[in-house]
């Protein structure tokens, strides 16, 4: 055994029996995961229980193991009593095989335990670690439970297949209000919002119309708000415009990667996952299995998630000692093979040496990098989403969608016409959104799907019972309706889109 290890060693005994911090010992559930992961694991806490981290550990096996015992979720039922006893989960990446319908656990975790939160902060270590962007300070607050990864998929035709956009307003309420206290405490200057609700203008349209109405609550925080295709260039571009950006599932999951690469390496970011009752913590990077075993992983994304949930759990002195000791670290150039150079490095080491190099750095602040200070915050404790007074709601038409396989909207128009009502009657047909009948133009390309839309006519009423006739009348005239969406106004507004081009 080495000075060095054996050093480690007595650090980790002493951190155990005696801290110059009073907090009470936290327990918290830890997962090594697969791959690199428990290489990864071990140096965090190693770093953690040096610095005086006050916690006990629950170990659980999660992972590729578990799923190839035959539990396809890949966590057994008693893990879970822990995670939920514990409230605070650190994770560290796990492999999912390919193919026999296995879940993603990560997805499973977020949803089972309500963590509609994910954070996670992107800085540059310039110029310590390589990066184009070396005043880069981004932290991507991402909505965890909804959107597109509500997973809801189905085939409707033999040409197309649909998947449900889902967005709540308890959900865009409970990410953007966090949003905008996570900037109050940590001192961030201004909060923007990601969508593209000049397409989507009742999904992004809701969560848009949802940041404005709660940026007004937090008139010290500047806020703005930009389409995602252009708000993701300049990110690209010219990151250190922004300081916190919160935005839906989809694009957060995307664009957190791009910042974190961007600022330096993926490698070297963590993330946060907080709910109501439970909070996740993880490195954004993968289980790497061709890198397993060999003691060169970096283990700083997960330590970048420890820390936060450090400053979770009210441990802000240790996790601000440890993050400068890291630092202190990054810029004495001692880095693992992932950000060694030539030139800029002073020492290339593996996964236990650059934690115990951090070891070695507790206490100290870097000279060059900006120090930390988290102060003595506490986790966010938003209140409980209050469901608003129920709207007037009116149902003023309903949508049919159609298979079938002619290529002529006059055609399929004449067909449908047959099922008309006396008092709710055909309007608009449309092919992949786009209306095709009446006045279309044949050089619009069209799949097997087609959305027919029923509405009553003029000073007449629609109802349910109207709809199920149009289903009947369908059926008998062997039209193969595939769904229906009713149509609905709510406090007399339209809530639904209009074809392209009606």
């Amino acid at each position: 055994m080495s000075a060095a290890t054996l050093q480690l060693k007595q650090i980790i005994h002493q951190s155990k029996t005696s801290s110059k911090y009073t907090h009470m010992k936290q327990r918290i559930t830890v997962a090594k995961g697969d791959g690199i992961g428990p290489e990864i694991m071990d140096a965090t806490l190693s770093i953690l229980l040096a610095a005086g981290a006050q916690i006990e550990i629950d170990e659980i096996e999660v992972g590729e193991k578990v799923y190839l015992a035959g539990n396809t979720a890949g966590i057994a039922p008693e893990a879970w009593d822990i995670i939920r006893r514990n409230k605070v989960f650190l994770k560290a990446p796990i492999t999912t095989p390919q193919g026999g319908g296995y879940k993603s656990l990560n997805v499973t975790t977020r949803k089972f335990l309500g963590l509609y939160a994910n954070i996670r902060p992107c800085i540059s270590l310039s110029p310590f670690v390589h990066t184009k962007h070396p005043q880069m300070d981004v932290v991507i607050v991402r909505e965890n439970e909804e959107d597109l990864y509500a997973g809801i998929e189905h085939q409707q035709t033999d040409e197309v297949v649909q998947c449900l956009k889902l967005i709540s307003r308890p959900g865009c309420e409970k990410i953007v209000r966090y949003a905008f206290e996570y900037a109050k405490a940590y001192g961030r200057k201004k909060v923007t919002c990601f969508t593209k609700d000049n397409i989507m203008k009742q999904t992004d349209g809701l969560f848009h119309q949802v940041f404005d109405e709660i940026a007004v609550e937090y008139p010290e925080i500047e806020n703005e708000h930009w389409i995602i295709d252009i708000g993701a260039a300049k990110l690209a571009d010219t990151p250190e415009i922004f300081d916190v950006l919160v935005m839906p599932n989809l694009y957060g999951d995307v664009l957190s990667d791009v910042a974190a690469q961007i600022a330096g390496s993926v490698g070297l970011a963590g993330s946060a996952n907080i709910g109501q009752e439970c909070a996740m913590f993880e490195a954004i990077h993968g289980s790497a299995p061709r890198r397993a075993g060999q003691n060169l992983a970096n283990p700083s994304g997960l330590l970048q998630g420890a820390v936060m949930m450090l400053n979770h759990i009210g441990q802000n002195a240790v996790a601000e000692n440890v993050q400068n000791a890291w630092l202190k670290t990054i810029e004495e150039g001692i880095h693992t093979y992932d950000i060694y150079k030539e030139g800029v490095s002073t020492q290339k080491v593996g996964t236990k040496e650059f934690a115990e190099a951090i070891i070695r750095n507790l206490g100290q602040k870097p000279s060059n990098l900006k120090a930390v200070t988290y102060g003595k915050g506490q986790a966010l404790h938003l209140p409980v989403y209050q469901r608003k007074a129920p709207q007037q709601k009116e149902l003023v038409g309903v949508d049919l969608f159609v298979h079938w396989s002619g290529t002529d909207a006059n055609e399929l128009a004449s067909l449908v016409n047959t099922i008309n009502l006396s008092q709710v009657q055909l309007t608009m047909i449309t092919n992949r959104g786009i209306k095709v009948w009446p006045d279309g133009f044949q050089e619009t390309f069209c799949t097997d799907h087609w959305r027919c839309r029923f509405k009553p006519v003029a000073g007449a009423a629609v109802n349910k019972q109207d709809v199920i006739e149009l289903l009947q009348k369908a059926e008998a005239a062997s039209i193969d309706i595939i769904k229906t969406e009713n149509l609905y106004a709510f406090n007399g507004k339209p809530a639904f889109s209009l074809g392209q081009g009606q």
